[in-house]
């Protein structure tokens, strides 16, 4: 049983906790105007001024929560309730008494409503703090996923200028392969026509580059393989001119 009574008074103390300082002022609010009600349906001042000492010890605990609740209304009215009332104890008439504890019911009931206003307008704060704060995570993954795209266009970019810059370069090579063999033919015919008006017995001098894709050296490299075979060409009609008789 003892455990039983320890496993309650434990969900007591997380619903409580569970409450804003507001909610719990409140169920102390709405607990002494049961109670000063009661104290008004009395038919005897005996039990109206317990229930109206009942009232006194609700508003009295309502009195801290209502000051971090922040609702200063509510406890301004909490404490003429708990002045009103506190005057019961000292009347000796029934009638004298339910003037006080009725004026302490009509108090009682404005705190309640007060107490409600604070509880609602808390909530509007909370509410619009949390919807303030899913703006500026929505704003923050916005601004996340803009920054992946922007990411992601700078990479398309590189990647587009560097297939330019390649093609570009694959071009200039093209175009220096083209004069290349451009300039080794005319230096071949030049060579074959000089050779053939000086009368010589000679052989033809030919193209010997053979058919590789220089496209896929460097420029340096496709410059120094075809001054390599211009010279080779020019050796070789040096060498039959020499041999020319």
């Amino acid at each position: 049983m003892k455990t039983y009574y320890l496993l309650c008074f434990l969900m007591a103390s997380v619903a409580i906790n569970a409450q804003t300082d507001c909610d719990v002022a409140n169920s102390y609010l709405v607990n002494a105007y049961s109670h000063v009600k009661d104290a008004y349906d009395s038919n005897n001042i005996s039990h109206l001024k317990y229930y109206a000492n009942r009232s006194v010890e609700s508003f009295k605990l309502s009195k801290e929560t209502l000051i971090t609740c922040g609702c200063k209304i509510a406890l301004n009215l909490a404490n003429k309730g708990i002045d009103l009332l506190a005057k019961v104890e000292y009347v000796e008439t029934y009638e004298d008494g339910r003037f006080y504890v009725k004026r302490a019911r009509d108090i009682s009931k404005e705190s309640v409503i007060e107490i409600d206003k604070c509880s609602l307008a808390l909530y509007n704060n909370t509410a619009n703090e949390s919807k303030e704060l899913s703006d500026l995570q929505h704003e923050q993954l916005a601004l996340k996923q803009q920054q992946e795209a922007l990411k992601l266009k700078e990479k398309q970019i590189k990647t587009k200028l560097a297939q330019q810059k390649e093609k570009a370069l694959t071009l200039e090579k093209k175009q220096l392969i083209i004069s290349y063999n451009n300039a080794i033919t005319s230096n071949i015919k030049t060579y074959n026509d000089a050779l053939k008006i000086c009368d010589c017995s000679y052989e033809t001098i030919e193209n010997i580059i053979s058919s590789e894709d220089m496209t896929s050296k460097s420029i340096a490299d496709i410059r120094r393989f075809y001054t390599n075979n211009l010279k080779i060409l020019a050796s070789n009609y040096l060498s039959e001119l020499n041999a020319c008789h």
